[in-house]
Order: C-alpha cells, then structure tokens, then sequence
C-alpha cells in the first residue's frame, strides 16, 4: 500500500518534467515526407531522397512553369492555344480537348490540376516551350533552380519512361515554393471539381483529402502501376500549414489514408508559433560616433519556429549583440544575432538587424569618439 502511494505522489511531478511525443506513423510506403513549409521543418520522413517515380505529382512542376511564365508576363491566363494532334492523342487521364480548337491557359491549367489531364498538359507545354522537350528543357531548369537534386524530367505528364525520376523530398521544396510564389495559381488545387465541353466523365479531382478534411487544399495525386499511387497534400490549420508527400502505396484509399494520418500526427504533437515580428525593435546597440548613441535591432522579416507542443513551455531567447558599433549605420546591417532555445538546444539562429539608419557625427566628434573608445578598451571597459 506504501508503495503505491508513493508512485501516486511523485508520478505527477516525474511527467509533468517529460515531453513526450509519439513516432510518427508506421507506414508501407517506399518514401514519405511530411513538412511545416514557413520554417522549413521536417517534422517526419522515411527515405526522403530515395529516386521515386512522380507519375502525375510531375504536373504540379508543370504547372509551376507556366505559374512563373504569366508572373513574369510571358504567358497570360487568357492566352488561347491550339490543340496539337499530339496533345488531343495523348493517352491516360484527359481533358478532352480537340484537335484544332483553341483553349485559354487558364482552362488548361485546370485540365492539369483538377482533371490531371494528360492532354492538357502537352497542350500547354508546346505553347510555351515551343515543343515539348523544349518545356521539359524549362522544368529541369527550374528544378536545379529549386535545389531539387534528385530531380529529371523527361515529360510534362508524369507517364513512365525511362530516367523520369524525383524524392519526396524535392516534391515537398517544389510545392512549398508553389505556395508562397504563387498563392492565385495554387489555389486551383483546391478545386473539386472542373468541367470542360459538356463531358461530365472526368470532372472530378481525384484528391479525396479535399473532401474528406476541410482543411485540406491539395495538392495531386499520381498513379502508374510501377510507381504506385502517390499523392502531395496540404492542409492549414489556424495559423500552421503541412505538406505531405507519399509514394509508393499499394492502392489510392490507402495514399490518401497515410496522408491523413501523416497530417493527423504533425497537427496533433506539433506547432508552429511566431517569436519575433518584423520591424520590432527587441534590443538596442550603443553606437559610437552617431548622432544618436543607440540604435535599434530586430529582424526584417516575421521569425517563426516549428516545435513539438510540449517542447515551447522551455523557449528561451539569446541575444548575441556586437560591441563597439561605429556609425555611419544603414538600416539592415548585420549587428548580430539571436539564438532561439529549446530545451537547451538552439533551434534557430538568425541575424540581428538594424532598423534605422545612424548618420555620423562630424570630424571632431568622430575622433572624440575614437579617442574615448580607446582609453576605455585600455582599461577592459569596452
């Protein structure tokens, strides 16, 4: 009975002390990969650089080339363009567009990322390529321009053949730059549905998420029956998003299944909060030389961190600032950093900014200055 009670008194404090999180799920994939895209966290993964097939996950690449081309005015949304007898023979999922007829840009990228059509695709990509080669030509491009290593295109579609490989992980970089440089063409994954010359047979996004999670808004699933069936999500949830990339299941209830779990896990034992705001003024630096003796730090952009929910109750903040600052200062200039920690790890370490600029003072008063800061690092003092 002693016993017991003891174990019922000092249980509580021993788990209070703990931060327990769980393994991510166990799953029969050949590669997952599961991310907080603002802070760039991997919250879980298994064989994340491994070469996967990307099947129809290749058109959101596809898309992102044409997103990029009407960014920088290019291409419009409204620009019309001929269906090839090549495009209208492509086989697999279609849009059904014909031979000879003009489509807008717009309507083909919704063939692309709400019908996964294959004919879409071509479509699009010997508009803006010229042929179609000519287009993956660009995709490889902006893929070593995204750092995507382990990344070849050989088509615009995602249909096997030989060398069309990725990782998981260079589809989680690709879709999290989707969504931060092109927040309007994204937002067509969301889509449920797209319906294009009175045939209804394909009109439906295949991405079940978007109607079994209402947080969910994409991305694209992939199918062949030497990669699997595969499948990029996303979800937001309050103020924290997740991107999920799965290949490699053995049937498409199960991808969307694992994606769900994956995003389950990550919502539930992890967070993302915001520690520093942009243009705040969290430290100063004395400043010598200047016509003001201080001047203010913080960062330029909001500063945010990605943590298991146990792990924030043990935040602490470092601020590392230099000394002897000598003016002229212009804003953003480097003047130290600050350490984010976590249960005595930093977690994140980023520049120290100034926030205004400090003009100088004039000749005597710099050599006064001079003059000053010399005696006091004679005496250790500065």
């Amino acid at each position: 009975m002693k016993r017991i009670l003891l174990l019922i008194l000092f249980a509580p404090n021993f788990l209070i002390g703990q931060s327990f999180v769980p393994n991510a799920p166990d799953l029969n994939l050949k590669s997952y990969m599961l991310i907080e895209p603002i802070t760039n966290t991997i919250i879980a993964e298994s064989n994340s650089s491994g070469l996967i097939e990307p099947a129809s996950m290749t058109k959101v690449m596809t898309a992102y080339v044409v997103a990029d081309q009407i960014k920088n005015d290019l291409i419009s949304l409204d620009d019309s363009v001929l269906v090839s007898e090549k495009a209208w023979r492509m086989g697999g999922s279609k849009m059904f567009i014909e031979v000879g007829k003009r489509v807008s840009i717009l309507d083909l990228l919704k063939g692309i990322i709400i019908q996964s059509g294959n004919d879409a695709s071509v479509a699009i990509a010997e508009y803006v390529g010229g042929t179609e080669a000519g287009f993956v030509d660009l995709m490889n491009s902006y893929a070593g321009a995204l750092g995507m290593t382990d990344t070849t295109f050989i088509n615009s579609t995602g249909l096997p053949n030989e060398g069309h490989l990725t990782s998981a992980r260079d589809l989680a970089t690709l879709t999290s730059n989707f969504m931060s440089n092109f927040p309007d063409i994204y937002a067509l994954f969301k889509e449920k549905e797209f319906e294009y010359g009175g045939i209804t047979g394909n009109k439906y996004n295949r991405n079940k998420l978007l109607w079994r999670d209402e947080s969910s808004d994409g991305v694209k699933t992939g199918h062949t029956s030497t990669a699997g069936y595969c499948l990029i999500g996303s979800a937001k949830r309050g103020s924290m998003r997740l991107i999920t990339v799965v290949a490699g299941s053995d049937t498409a209830n199960n991808s969307f299944s694992d994606t769900q779990r994956l995003l389950e896990y990550g919502f539930r034992f992890y967070a993302t909060q915001k520690y520093f705001d942009a243009n705040k003024e969290y430290t100063t630096a004395k400043v010598w030389g200047g016509k003001t003796d201080n001047i203010s730090l913080g960062v330029v952009e909001d500063v945010s961190i990605t943590l298991p929910r146990t792990s924030f109750k043990n935040v602490k903040v470092n601020f590392n600032v230099k000394n002897n600052v000598q003016a002229p200062i212009k804003r953003g200039e480097k003047l130290g950093t600050l350490d984010i920690i976590s249960n005595d790890e930093i977690v994140l370490t980023t520049d120290l900014l100034a926030l205004n600029d400090v003009d100088a003072k004039g000749f005597f008063g710099r050599i006064w200055s001079k003059f000053v800061l010399w005696i006091m690092s004679l005496f250790g003092l500065a």
